[in-house]
């Protein structure tokens, strides 16, 4: 799967957390393991 650009990646053993500001072909790596792409935050009502 292509790295996204703009989308953060979170590692689950360390909790670093990763930016992609370059979209690109490869997996990013921490902990001797693929960083899964991290959810959306929900941002609160301006209501």
């Amino acid at each position: 799967m292509p790295n996204q650009l703009g989308r953060r990646y979170q590692c689950e053993t360390c909790g670093t957390m990763v930016l992609c500001t370059k979209a690109g072909v490869g997996e990013i790596l921490c902990c001797q393991s693929e960083m899964p792409v991290q959810q959306p935050r929900k941002l609160p009502s301006s209501d």
